[in-house]
C-alpha cells in the first residue's frame, strides 16, 4: 500500500478548489442573463440599430431626440456622436469594410453614408420605389447591401441588393412585414424575418447575390419580431418583439435557447465586447440597451 503523503493531500484539495472556482465555471453562470448596460429612458421610442464599428465602439439611433446616433460608451454612459440632416431619422446602423457607417432612413428613404472620422453624412443609395428602408446587412466578400423595406399599413414588404454601385435592385417583391435582416456566415444564406406574418424566411443566394431558392426557416405563433443577427457558427438570433425575449435557433431552424429580457420591445441586436460574445439589445419600452453574454462569437 502507497503512502500518501501530506503534501500530496493539500495538492488534491488545492487542484479541488481551483476546479470549484474555476473562471470558466463562473463564466458559464453568467450566460444568457440580461442586465443593463444603460440607464432607462436615454433613447426615443425608436431605439433600434445598434452596430459595433472595427474599434469596438457600439453605436445605437435616436439617443434623445430622433434623428441622432448616440456612441454608447463601455461603462454605459452614451453621448450624441451626430444628428442626421433634415428630417432623416435612421433605423438601423452597420459598418462597411471601408469603415463608414451605413444608415437605414426611413423616413427620407435613403440609406446614408457617414465618414466616422468627419461626420460628413451623404446619401448612399436613394430610391423612391422605397417604402422605408428598415434593417440592414452587408456581405463582407463583395460589399452587396441588403434592405429590408416593409410597408406597415400595408403589411406587405420588399427587400432590396444595393451593389457597389450604389444602386438598388429589388430581389423580392409581395411578401409580408419585411424586418429583421442578416447573412449567414459563409454568406450562402440571408435571412429574412416578417413581424406580422411570423414567419423567418431563408433565402439561398448564388455566387452575384441574388436569390436563387427560399424555404421558411421558423414560425411563430404569438408575438412579433425584428432585428437578427447570426453568430459565427450559424445561430441565428431573433429579437421577440412584445415578447421581450431573443429566442436562437441553430442553421437547422431548431430553437435551442431563449434569452429574457427585463423589456418587452426589443428591437434589434448586436454582438460587441472584446471578445465579441456580448449581445448588445435595444428595447423601445425601456428606452435603453439590455446586454447579456453568449458563449459563442458573433459572425
Amino acid at each position: 500500500m502507497k503512502k500518501i503523503t501530506i503534501g500530496a493531500v493539500m495538492l488534491v484539495a488545492m487542484i479541488a478548489c481551483h476546479r470549484k472556482h474555476s473562471p470558466q465555471k463562473e463564466f458559464g453562470k453568467s450566460l444568457f442573463r440580461a442586465s443593463d448596460h444603460t440607464a432607462e429612458n436615454l433613447f426615443t421610442r425608436n431605439c433600434e440599430g445598434p452596430a459595433v464599428d472595427k474599434d469596438g465602439r457600439l453605436f445605437v439611433v435616436n439617443y434623445q431626440k430622433d434623428g441622432t446616433i448616440g456612441l454608447v460608451h463601455p461603462d454605459g454612459n452614451v453621448e450624441v456622436f451626430l444628428t442626421l440632416p433634415g428630417k432623416s431619422v435612421g433605423n438601423s446602423i452597420r459598418f462597411n469594410a471601408q469603415g463608414h457607417m451605413l444608415v437605414a432612413d426611413f423616413v427620407e428613404h435613403n440609406v446614408l453614408e457617414v465618414d466616422p472620422e468627419t461626420k460628413e453624412v451623404s446619401v448612399y443609395c436613394h430610391d423612391d420605389r422605397f417604402n422605408q428602408p428598415n434593417d440592414l446587412c452587408i456581405s463582407k466578400k463583395s460589399g452587396i447591401v441588403y434592405a429590408s423595406d416593409p410597408n406597415w399599413q400595408k403589411q406587405t414588404g420588399q427587400i432590396w441588393k444595393i451593389g457597389k454601385d450604389k444602386k438598388a435592385v429589388l430581389l423580392k417583391e409581395n411578401l409580408g412585414t419585411t424586418n429583421g435582416i442578416c447573412l449567414s456566415p459563409d454568406e450562402k444564406i440571408l435571412y429574412v424575418n416578417e413581424s406580422i406574418q411570423r414567419r423567418v424566411m431563408a433565402y439561398e443566394l448564388d455566387s452575384d447575390g441574388n436569390i436563387k431558392s427560399e424555404k421558411t426557416f421558423a414560425t411563430f405563433t404569438d408575438f412579433g419580431m425584428d432585428g437578427m443577427k447570426c453568430d459565427s457558427r450559424g445561430n441565428l438570433y431573433v429579437t421577440r418583439y412584445g415578447k421581450g425575449t431573443v429566442a436562437i435557433f441553430n442553421d437547422g431552424g431548431r430553437q435551442i435557447q431563449e434569452v429574457e429580457l427585463k423589456g418587452k420591445d426589443v428591437s434589434n441586436i448586436t454582438f460587441g465586447g472584446k471578445d465579441d460574445r456580448t449581445c448588445f439589445v435595444t428595447l423601445q419600452d425601456r428606452k435603453c440597451i439590455e446586454k447579456f453574454r453568449t458563449d459563442i462569437q458573433g459572425k
